[in-house]
């Protein structure tokens, strides 16, 4: 099986040199458990190369069940056409956002493939049980890659109180921050708040090509 430091792409692994006995230590205390997403799927948001990283999406942690958890912040592995509530909720700001077609995948890969990372603070979660995994060490480890997206530049799309934890990161202009897109929040303060459109005025005033984000 693939250890969570070979899913890594190796840019990562190189930037994350200091972080990986961490990264280890985490992987040693599941494994007498059972988590989501699939092993195998549990770095899938840093198995892009970081050099083309230009957005940084952050998130809390996986769906809390097996046909949506995998590995990449708010994208689900449905093919049955059903979306988590939250997505549901992104999909809406997005076509209100950039007035474009609503998507019909929940599938977020191709926003990873121009360099939009989908982060979670914490990257594995037990079954049912959202957040069951923030105090084994992912704080610790994520902290460390957004450090690294921010030396780079990157835009932070932070949504939620877990996310906003590394605001700091990051200077003001170069932050879009909301509360959670989950229907607990979404309408104090999500809905309207154009994520999508100020990232990509950011990235064109440094010079930078803008997202397409339709899916």
């Amino acid at each position: 099986m693939t250890s969570f430091r070979e899913q890594l792409h190796p840019g990562w692994r190189d930037l994350l040199e200091g972080s990986l006995d961490l990264l280890d230590r985490i992987e040693r205390e599941l494994q007498a458990d059972a988590y989501l997403p699939a092993r195998e799927d549990v770095m899938k948001s840093l198995s892009f190369d970081p050099t083309q990283a230009r957005v940084l999406i952050f998130g809390q942690d996986p769906y809390p069940n097996s046909d949506d958890a995998m590995g990449l912040a708010f994208s689900t592995a449905r093919r049955d056409g059903k979306l988590p509530a939250s997505l549901k909720n992104i999909y809406r700001e997005l076509v209100d956002d950039l007035d474009i077609p609503h998507p019909t995948s929940g599938d977020l890969s191709p926003w990873c493939k121009q360099g939009v990372v989908l982060l979670n603070r914490t990257l594995t979660c037990a079954e049912g049980e959202s957040n069951s995994h923030r105090d084994i060490g992912w704080r610790e480890f994520t902290d460390q890659v957004v450090s690294v997206l921010a030396q780079q530049g990157v835009v932070a799309i932070l949504w939620g109180a877990n996310a906003q934890e590394v605001e700091h990161h990051f200077p003001k202009s170069d932050c879009i921050s909301s509360v959670h897109p989950s229907p607990l929040s979404a309408y104090r303060g999500f809905f309207g708040s154009k994520p999508f459109s100020r990232a990509n005025q950011v990235l064109v005033s440094k010079g930078r090509q803008p997202i397409d984000w339709s899916i």
